[in-house]
């Protein structure tokens, strides 16, 4: 007889790989020579903690440049100052014309202005000073490191990879015919290759609106929605994503037969016990059995084993597995 296919095993399954929820590249924002890497894959880390430092020796030298020019534009405000109030005494005894006591005032502006620019270049030259250093934005455990020493690095070039501390989640690819079953929020479940005797309730948290251009598959992630899931990073998982609609009916996989791609079971009618070939659709394949959705009906009785060698209205015996006669009956 046809069997249920057991409400357990009605799903299919995917293999992913835990990854943390939140993961940053992290860079120089400036470029320079690699001078010191100061921590390795897989430590540990805390936010603020330096990771990695460039030669400071030409942002140094940048920076004292621009302390010198603030140096020299301060002096030469106070210069036109002294200018400007001396001619505005003048013109206020009339001992200076209008227009060389706004040539002093424009001297003056101008000088301020200067000094602002200055401040402001020196300002932007020591916050440079300050990326030098390259330090976690978050707390965390360093997944990748893509730099040694004495590495020339441009502003922007990905030094270090940190997978922060907190949620963990699971990736997985998604195959490019059926990814209309997939949609973000869609409860599934998480088997850990560390716990194969336990099953996760999870989501999908999020899907890729585009296909890899390669694998031509859709990334997922998929979100715990249980609380302490011993999930460590890089672990392998299985998700196992339920199959909509009904419970279909399963049948032994030595049960099944194909030609040209399309499967086919052999049915036995109970009352002359003869063959019928007929088309099934199926559904993912079990360890040892595969699920039946359409093509069959629980009544049916079909041919477990020795199909190979099966004809279309061919009169059959049906024994059991001790090699037993069986009397079929039809099924209500």
């Amino acid at each position: 007889m046809v069997q249920p296919q057991p409400a357990g095993e009605l799903a299919d399954t995917y293999p992913g790989e835990v990854r943390a929820r939140l993961e940053q590249d992290l860079a120089f924002r400036i470029g320079g020579k690699v001078s010191k890497r100061l921590v390795e894959v897989g430590e540990r880390v805390k936010k603020d903690q330096p990771l990695a430092e460039l030669d400071p020796q030409d942002v140094q030298l940048q920076l004292e440049a621009q302390r010198a020019q603030v140096a020299a534009a301060t002096a030469n405000l106070q210069l036109v100052r002294s200018e400007r109030d001396r001619y505005k005494t003048l013109f206020d005894r009339q001992m200076a014309s209008r227009s060389q006591y706004d040539n002093a005032e424009n001297l003056y502006r101008a000088g301020e202005a200067r000094v602002k620019q200055a401040k402001a270049e020196f300002d932007v030259s020591s916050n440079q000073a300050g990326y030098s250093v390259l330090r976690a934005t978050q707390s965390g455990v360093i997944s990748r490191r893509l730099v040694e020493v004495g590495n020339v690095v441009s502003a922007g070039q990905t030094v270090f990879s940190v997978a922060a501390d907190g949620e963990r989640e699971v990736v997985i690819s998604l195959p490019e015919h059926s990814i209309e079953r997939f949609k973000i929020g869609q409860d599934v479940f998480v088997e850990l290759w560390s716990r194969p005797d336990k099953r996760f309730p999870a989501r999908i948290r999020e899907l890729s609106p585009a296909a890899d251009p390669q694998s031509r598959t859709y990334a997922a992630r998929v979100s715990f929605t249980a609380d302490k899931v011993p999930a460590d990073l890089g672990q392998s998982a299985r998700v196992f994503v339920p199959v909509a609609g009904e419970v279909p009916l399963a049948v032994p996989l030595s049960a099944l037969s194909a030609e040209g791609g399309r499967p086919f079971v052999w049915v036995v009618d109970p009352q002359s016990s003869k063959l019928t070939r007929r088309e099934v659709k199926v559904g993912p394949y079990g360890e040892d059995q595969v699920p039946v959705l359409e093509g069959l009906k629980a009544s049916d009785w079909v041919v477990a084993a020795g199909v190979q060698v099966l004809r279309e209205g061919q009169q059959v015996r049906p024994v059991d597995h001790a090699n037993r006669s069986v009397k079929l009956a039809a099924q209500e």
